[in-house]
């Protein structure tokens, strides 16, 4: 039985990712930061961790949490958005949740982590966003998770070379309709996962290291 952890999945994209992964047969292991979202991932028969990612003091302990697992699957989904555009100057309180959350957290959990993907040549994909590109930004809303979502591109890029056994990937899901998507949004949850665990389980070596979007194309950084 194949193994998945899914890294904040308490709602949205990474509630889905565990629905259709545990519906598909596998072991699945996910993260919330709160009873609520623990609730909601037991409720669909997955084990839950309690990690805040924002937190460092709660991200150390992830890796003894974890005990030597070997990983085929690990996504990292958690993230936030602030609406400002660059005129408005972030406060230090948002550019910290921000920050602390897409980029901060990654950092901190891929270097205990990728060795478990590692140990079962396995895939570990970053939930991104189209809006992280530098060359297809044409607007200024939403400056700080643009800002964000590029710094974790870079965290992608550069954790690959140290986890070579790991096919690693930045991943746009699609404008899904979740909370931070919106109603207007093009994608269900369901459709957005379906297309990105299609896209993960055929993930060539080729695509390690790489910005796609959730279909399997290659985006531009």
């Amino acid at each position: 039985m194949p193994t998945a952890l899914i890294i904040g999945a308490s709602r949205g994209i990474g509630l889905e990712l565990v629905r259709q992964y545990v519906a598909d047969g596998w072991r699945v292991i996910a993260t919330a930061r709160d009873d609520a979202g623990r609730d909601r991932i037991q409720a669909l028969g997955a084990q839950c961790l309690r990690v805040d990612v924002a937190s460092p003091l709660s991200v150390t302990s992830f890796e003894w949490m974890l005990d030597g697992e070997k990983l085929d699957l690990a996504v990292y989904v958690a993230g936030v958005i602030d609406h400002n555009a660059a005129r408005t100057p972030p406060t230090q309180d948002a550019f910290d949740r921000v920050m602390h959350t897409n980029v901060m957290g990654a950092m901190m959990v891929i270097p205990q982590v990728a060795p478990m993907v590692e140990a079962a040549d396995g895939v570990f994909a970053c939930i991104s966003s189209v809006m992280g590109s530098l060359q297809g930004t044409r607007s200024s809303d939403a400056a700080l998770y643009r800002i964000s979502k590029a710094a974790l591109n870079m965290v992608v890029r550069t954790s690959q070379p140290e986890y070579p056994r790991a096919r690693m990937v930045a991943m746009h899901p699609g404008w899904v309709q979740t909370e931070m998507g919106g109603a207007n949004a093009t994608l269900t949850p369901e459709q957005a996962v379906a297309h990105m665990r299609q896209t993960l389980a055929h993930l060539t070596p080729e695509q390690a290291g790489q910005f796609l979007s959730y279909d399997g194309s290659t985006l531009a950084w």
